[in-house]
């Protein structure tokens, strides 16, 4: 069963950037969808962006001109570059396959936080 790996969060101010990865472990992403989520204490876990093995992409409203989630299967990992930055995207960011259905064991996350 994959084992989720999240990396690249960190501290920024409003209109950085950063760019986060999602590796996987016991388990090639092959031909699997891959999504980002991220979730603070005030919400509950939401979608953030799903990129499908055929190289499909969808991302929630919020962030949609913003950030851009890409794969590289032959290094099994997943990415999600964030542009222009806001305290509204501060959040614990976390990979997982996609649909719900199919989730695995949820990894540690990757903080990230935008403040002045």
């Amino acid at each position: 069963q994959a084992h989720m790996v999240e990396s690249g969060g960190g501290s920024v101010q409003p209109g950085g950037s950063l760019r986060l990865s999602c590796a996987a472990s016991g388990r090639v992403f092959g031909d699997r969808a891959v999504a980002w989520y991220r979730q603070t204490p005030e919400r509950q876990r939401e979608f953030v962006a799903v990129i499908a093995s055929s190289g499909s992409i969808n991302y929630a409203e919020s962030v949609k001109g913003r950030f851009t989630i890409s794969r590289d299967n032959a290094e099994n990992t997943v990415y999600l570059q964030m542009n222009n930055l806001s305290p509204e995207d501060t959040a614990i960011y976390y990979c997982n396959f996609f649909p719900r259905a199919v989730w695995g064991p949820w990894g540690q996350g990757t903080q990230v936080t935008v403040s002045s």
